[in-house]
Formats: structure tokens, sequence, C-alpha cells
């Protein structure tokens, strides 16, 4: 008799890539059309860094700034001023110091005050978070009269509805990406995506609901998000896709 071989039957996650590969490439073209519309945030800031990239910079006071991913920043510092405005992004300030002359910074919904300082300041979707390493930042809200000060080892969150609860700084944790690590302990793959998704330039998605809980804790460099994203559905059992400027976990 004679053997006839039948067709394999495909997955339905194979049936379901082909409808992926356009959305790879809308991908590509909308990466090209951001960096157009981010045209005004261009024409304000003295400074910027594009997803993926760190950048150091010197203030002409000595002071110095470590600009984090995606971060758009700019800074007016002379014999009677010190000010400088983080856009948008996250930026380690190591401020020198002046008596009497502090860093003033603002960053959406606060205006900080530094002087002999080591502190950060994360600003996105509205929300900014402060995060006091060494000496103290006193916060004050941009609309209205709340302030709060910090000393090292502290941190708060401030957003549209104003200051959130005084918190403890954890700076491996916290400050690990000053270091080019990002560091988790027991979080939820969700949360571990979303934070890779800074550092990427494209698209990741995870396609699993019950995979997004999963808890996750690692010590990774930020430098290359594909290979964390390679080692986490390794560790996680996941299946991944790799695809132009678009990543798939399932």
């Amino acid at each position: 008799a004679e053997n006839i071989a039948l067709p394999r039957k495909r997955s339905a996650w194979q049936r379901a890539l082909p409808h992926w590969k356009p959305l790879a490439t809308a991908a590509v073209l909308l990466l090209g059309l951001f960096s157009f519309s981010n045209l005004p945030l261009r024409l304000q800031a003295d400074h910027l860094t594009v997803v993926g990239e760190r950048q150091r910079l010197e203030l002409t006071d000595g002071s110095k700034v470590l600009l984090n991913t995606d971060s758009a920043f700019s800074s007016q510092v002379g014999e009677k001023q010190r000010s400088a405005r983080l856009y948008q992004g996250e930026a380690f300030f190591d401020v020198t110091p002046k008596p009497g002359l502090p860093l003033e910074i603002e960053a959406g919904p606060v205006r900080m005050s530094a002087n002999s300082t080591a502190f950060s300041v994360r600003y996105l979707n509205g929300v900014a978070q402060v995060h006091v390493q060494r000496g103290a930042v006193d916060v004050h809200a941009t609309h209205g009269d709340s302030s709060l000060s910090l000393g090292a080892g502290d941190s708060v969150r401030v957003g549209p509805d104003g200051f959130g609860q005084r918190e403890k700084l954890d700076p491996v944790r916290d400050l690990a990406w000053v270091q080019g690590r990002l560091i988790f302990d027991n979080s939820p793959l969700s949360d571990v995506l979303a934070e890779l998704r800074r550092y990427y330039p494209g698209w990741i998605v995870s396609t699993n609901a019950q995979l997004d809980r999963v808890a996750v804790t690692g010590n990774y460099r930020l430098d290359n998000p594909l290979d964390v994203v390679r080692s986490l559905a390794q560790i996680t059992s996941a299946s991944l896709h790799e695809m132009p400027a678009l990543v798939i976990l399932n």
C-alpha cells in the first residue's frame, strides 16, 4: 500500500501568527511617526534621550545628572540661579553644595529644592516619584500649597490628586537603573514587561493573562531588553515570537 503523507495540523498560535505580521509593519511605521509627533518636546528640551539610551550630564555648577531612557531635560544654572526641568522620563541628580542657592527642579506636578543631595525623579503619565539617596529634598506641589520634606531613604509619589504616603526607599532595587540594572523581587510578569517596554524601541506584547500573573525575581542588565524578554520566556516556559519592532509572549 502506498503511504500518503498527511499535512501536519498547525497550532492555533501558528494559524494566528500571519495576522501579527501586518501589526509588526505598523509598529515600525508608528515608531517613525512618533519621532515627528515628539517635535514640540524636542524644541523645549536641551537634552533628550531616545528609548534605551542613558546620558550623563554635568551642569555648569558641577552638579551631575544621569538621564534615563526616553527623557527630556533642560537647565539654567548661573551665579544667581540654579533651575532645571524634567519634561518627561527619569533623572538622577548629584547636586553640588551652594549655600543659599539650592537647585530648583520642576517635574510635572512637583517642584523640588535640593542642595548637596543625591536623589532621583521619575515623571511618567502625569505622576512624579522622588527617591532620596543622600541629603534632603523639599518637595512642593506645583498646584496648591502642599509640601513635604524628604530625608535620605525617603520616597514619595505625587500625582494630580496630590501627595501619596511617604515610603521607605529600597536603594538597591529602586535605583538599580543608575547602575545599569533592573531588579525585580516577586513581581508579576505584567509589571516586569511594563518596565521593559520603557527600554525597548518597539512593542512587547503578552497574549496570555495567566502568564502575566506569574511572579518573577531577577537582576538584569537594562541595555539589552530583548535578551531579558528571552530569559523571561525561558524561565516562565512561555513561547516567544520575534518580529521587527514587535515581540510576543504567549
